[in-house]
C-alpha cells in the first residue's frame, strides 16, 4: 500500500499559479513513478503529467505543456505539480497516482495507487 495525500488546491484567477503537493507514506516512494491526472465535472479523468522514479524523465499532456511542471523530492516522499498561467479550463479535481515501474504512463489504468484528489478552480 502507498497512501497518497494531495494538497495545495484552491481558487485562483486566470493567469495565476498554484503548486500541488502529493505526499506518500512508507519507505518505497522512490520505487514508484508518479503521475498527475485531473477530472472536470462531466468529463473523464485525463492525464496531466508523469515523472520517472529518479525524476530524470518527465512528460506532459499537450494542453499543459509549457505551463505545468512536475517534480519530485524522494527524500521527502513528495511529488509536486507547479501550475502557471492557469486557465478556466484547468478547473478540475487533481489526483496524484503511483505506479511501481521506472517510468510513468499516460494511462490511468496502469497506476496502482491514487490519492483522494484536490480541487483546483480557475476563475475567468
Amino acid at each position: 500500500q502507498v497512501p497518497l495525500v494531495e494538497s495545495g488546491g484552491g481558487l485562483v484567477q486566470a493567469g495565476g499559479s498554484l503548486r500541488l503537493s502529493c505526499v506518500a507514506s512508507g519507505r518505497t516512494f522512490s520505487s514508484y513513478a508518479m503521475g498527475w491526472f485531473r477530472q472536470a465535472p462531466g468529463k473523464e479523468r485525463e492525464f496531466v503529467a508523469a515523472i520517472s522514479r529518479s525524476g530524470g524523465t518527465t512528460f506532459y499532456a499537450d494542453s499543459v505543456k509549457g505551463r505545468f511542471t512536475i517534480s519530485r523530492d524522494n527524500a521527502k516522499n513528495t511529488v509536486y505539480l507547479q501550475m502557471n498561467s492557469l486557465k478556466p479550463e484547468d478547473t478540475a479535481v487533481y489526483y496524484c497516482a503511483a505506479v511501481r515501474q521506472l517510468y510513468g504512463t499516460r494511462r490511468s489504468d496502469d497506476y496502482d495507487y491514487w490519492g483522494q484528489g484536490t480541487q483546483v478552480t480557475v476563475s475567468s
